[in-house]
């Protein structure tokens, strides 16, 4: 009879974000446009790089490496959230679930990469101008960009394939608005300390190590400004470059960190939740923002692809 009780789940019930049905349409609209944002200010960041050839420079093929990353990052969870808005709590199935949660992992670990790869082109370029072109070539740039996404996918792919081991015979609800790894292991019947070391170890190096990377380069370039550049004119131009760039990095990191640091099994669903709206839905929306607000490239190559539409 006890065997009988343990029946597997084959379906997930995701409770979103509230039960408040004024709230929900707010959410709604608000998220919604967020959404919109996101897709239309990294489609036209992409676009940019890939058709003006002044953008055809590695600082901005890493820019449309995140850009198209930030497209499929909030895609993964954004719509189903959408959907919860409008229609409450929302079925997934088992597969779709183990889906969702590896290419949120994947597309996560990616940007964590990516950001520090971002973060040594700056380095090279502002503490080494000279030899510049020679170490960020553009076979060195392309190979950075696969070892990023690479990273990532084999990242993710550890945690998917380590969560469709586990079995799930209880409840299948959800206190999330899409399967993250701490939610599914908080409903699983069979033991989960294997899966939440790897979360702890794994997830906290490829979250720490790039940003560790991120820090050590700019440790590097304020201590070449200051010592090399002697006018304030001078020192300005390398500093907003890199503004944009750690806006983006403070923006990802702080809410990674939050969620994804040890011990992981002692937090709360509840904290959880507001955190990963930050970097699954807000981010992905300022990201083309902050690039063309602080960039004056970026502005002319904008203002130059809607002339050329009109």
């Amino acid at each position: 009879l006890a065997m009988l009780n343990q029946t597997e789940v084959s379906e997930f019930i995701l409770l979103g974000l509230t039960n408040i049905q004024g709230l929900q349409y707010f959410c709604f609209i608000s998220f919604l446009l967020l959404y919109l944002t996101s897709l239309l200010g990294n489609s036209a960041i992409v676009t940019m790089v890939i058709a003006e050839p002044r953008l055809h420079t590695p600082m901005y093929f890493f820019l449309g490496n995140l850009s198209c990353l930030d497209i499929f990052y909030s895609t993964v969870t954004v719509p189903k959230m959408l959907a919860g808005f409008l229609f409450g709590h929302q079925p997934i199935s088992f597969g779709g679930c183990l889906a969702q949660l590896h290419f949120f992992h994947f597309l996560g670990s990616t940007e964590a990469v990516l950001l520090a790869t971002m973060a040594y082109d700056r380095y090279v370029a502002i503490c080494n101008p000279l030899r510049y072109a020679f170490v960020m070539s553009p076979q060195t740039c392309l190979l950075l960009a696969v070892a990023s996404w690479s990273s990532g996918f084999v990242h993710a792919l550890m945690h998917s394939v380590m969560t469709s081991q586990l079995s799930f015979c209880g409840h299948n609800h959800i206190h999330h608005f899409f399967c993250d790894i701490k939610p599914l292991l908080n409903l699983a019947c069979s033991s989960t300390s294997f899966n939440m070391a790897l979360l702890n170890v794994v997830t906290t190096s490829i979250a720490l190590g790039p940003f560790i990377l991120i820090v050590l380069s700019y440790f590097y370039i304020i201590s070449f400004i200051f010592q090399k550049v002697r006018s304030l004119e001078g020192s300005w131009k390398p500093f907003s470059t890199c503004a944009s760039h750690l806006t983006i990095v403070a923006l990802f990191y702080i809410p990674v960190l939050f969620n994804y640091s040890p011990p992981s099994s002692g937090s709360s669903p509840r904290r959880d939740v507001p955190v990963s709206l930050m970097y699954s839905a807000v981010t992905p929306a300022l990201n083309p923002l902050i690039y063309t607000l602080r960039n004056q490239e970026v502005r002319w190559a904008l203002k130059k692809m809607l002339w050329r539409k009109l």
